[in-house]
């Protein structure tokens, strides 16, 4: 007699044709039956479609990539950027908690004010200096009240071979033009988008696993997820420009935050401090020189 086969636990994902969420689809295909949803079919800006999905696919984790990442554009316009960032996480977070599920959500460096050179930890002050570090962080918080049961994941200048992203942009304009100014006063670490998700399942699989030793300590909060190493954008594009390799190379001005004004103020320091994140569980990407050329090799 056959016996029946287990249904596989869901795991719902919003923001699913984002460049982390795509990622994440594959990713997290070991883990669970994957519910992918675009914005097509998951509005984040409205409260009872979320509602509803929750319900509806009951998901033993909930993993949430998805938020206004326009940073410029949430200046003219923060109350969708607040709806994104900050009440859908929310809710996400009430919807969760009923149900017993787990919810992994994505943050950002932006919810520090830049200030120092040291690499910020999880604990210390935040400070946004933009709308979407704002409602970023505001997304946070109302997780943090909302549902124990949590991952928070903070990311910098995530990029990958799709979507759009610094590094396709420079490699487009790179051929489009002989010579590029690039700020080079602002510090981080670029973060490959597929190094974010393959990262996300290893924590995952460990959180999920059986025989996780039930007196470990807890290891729901947050927790900073880059790729190690740090540059500045003008770093970061004449890296792009080295393995690009085009037959006639742009060339590559640093200029500083000031010569090149936006809609919202940036932070010069992005450095985000991995090492919690390895301490709990082990997990630490490479050096975002190696992921970089890894995703241009693809």
């Amino acid at each position: 007699m056959k016996q029946p086969v287990k249904q596989r636990d869901k795991i719902l994902l919003t923001g699913s044709r984002g460049q982390v969420g795509w990622e994440l689809a594959r990713s997290l295909s070991t883990l669970g039956e994957v519910i992918a949803l675009d914005s097509e079919r998951l509005n984040l800006s409205d409260a009872d479609a979320i509602r509803r999905a929750v319900a509806e696919i009951k998901p033993r984790i909930i993993v949430n990539p998805a938020a206004h990442t326009a940073v410029d554009k949430a200046e003219s316009e923060p109350d969708l950027a607040h709806a994104i960032n900050a009440t859908a996480p929310g809710i996400l977070a009430e919807e969760a908690e009923k149900i017993g599920a787990l919810l992994v959500h994505y943050s950002t460096d932006y919810v520090f004010d830049g200030s120092g050179n040291a690499a910020r930890r999880e604990d210390e002050a935040t400070g946004p200096l933009n709308v979407y570090g704002a409602t970023k962080l505001a997304g946070e918080l109302a997780i943090q009240a909302n549902c124990r049961r949590h991952l928070i994941f903070r990311t910098s200048w995530v990029y990958g071979a799709r979507g759009a992203n610094f590094l396709l942009t420079m490699r487009r304009l790179m051929r489009e033009r002989p010579e590029l100014k690039i700020v080079a006063d602002q510090i981080g670490a670029p973060t490959w988008c597929r190094g974010l998700a393959d990262a996300t399942a290893q924590v995952l699989a460990q959180v999920e696993s059986p025989s996780r030793g039930a007196d470990k300590p807890e290891a729901w909060g947050v927790y900073h997820m880059t790729h190690a190493g740090e540059t500045s954008w003008h770093g970061f594009a004449q890296a792009i420009l080295d393995l690009d390799a085009p037959e006639t190379p742009a060339r590559l001005l640093p200029i500083p935050s000031s010569d090149y004004p936006t809609p919202a103020q940036r932070p010069l320091n992005s450095r985000l401090n991995n090492d919690k994140l390895e301490r709990v569980f082990g997990v630490r990407l490479p050096d975002w020189r190696v992921a970089l050329r890894l995703c241009m090799d693809k």
